[in-house]
């Protein structure tokens, strides 16, 4: 059987087979999840998010129309069911859990390395929690999501040379911070 692509799927979707929906959310439930749970570093309300976005495509399926990419459908409804959230509870989605990234080295690795390694870990969780949450949403959907500035440009609502001057002004302020806090 030839798989379906995640437009052909959405299409199917908005025609009433909602089952198509459960595909879609087992292809792209984990990209979700990395997207909240970088975002606001509960995986609870990551995970209750991640349902929020495909209870919300289901709601408004109407309004998909198959023309560009579903990814940035797909994230510009996560984008706006994380605003949603944090408008609706007032809090601050500004913080970020120093314990959120989890890394692995090898036992070959001598302590010194460790050390460096954790040392620059935490520098970067500590430079990413003092940045704007846009920039740091940026940041997250073109380096740690991999998504194309074209559809970034579509999910933020912009152009795509748009999102690569802000992509790039955020990494060069991540790196000035970063660099800050390696000079303490």
């Amino acid at each position: 059987m030839q798989t379906l692509t995640d437009n052909a799927l959405m299409l199917e979707v908005k025609s009433g087979d909602i089952q198509k929906l459960g595909l879609l959310y087992e292809r792209h439930k984990k990209r979700l999840f990395g997207f909240f749970y970088n975002m606001n570093s509960d995986a609870a309300l990551s995970e209750d998010l991640v349902q929020n976005v495909f209870v919300r495509m289901l709601k408004y399926k109407h309004t998909y129309t198959g023309d560009g990419s579903f990814v940035a459908w797909m994230f510009k409804t996560a984008r706006n069911v994380n605003y949603d959230h944090y408008k609706k509870n007032k809090k601050q989605h500004n913080s970020y859990n120093l314990e959120s990234v989890a890394y692995k080295l090898d036992n070959g690795e001598n302590a010194e390395l460790v050390m460096i390694q954790n040392d620059d870990i935490s520098n970067l969780k500590i430079a990413m929690s003092k940045m704007d949450p846009e920039k740091r949403e940026i940041l997250l959907l073109s380096k740690f999501k991999e998504i194309k500035f074209s559809q970034i440009g579509e999910i933020i609502g912009c152009s795509e040379g748009a999102a690569k001057v802000k992509a790039h002004r955020a990494l060069k302020e991540l790196k000035g911070i970063f660099q800050q806090l390696e000079t303490r």
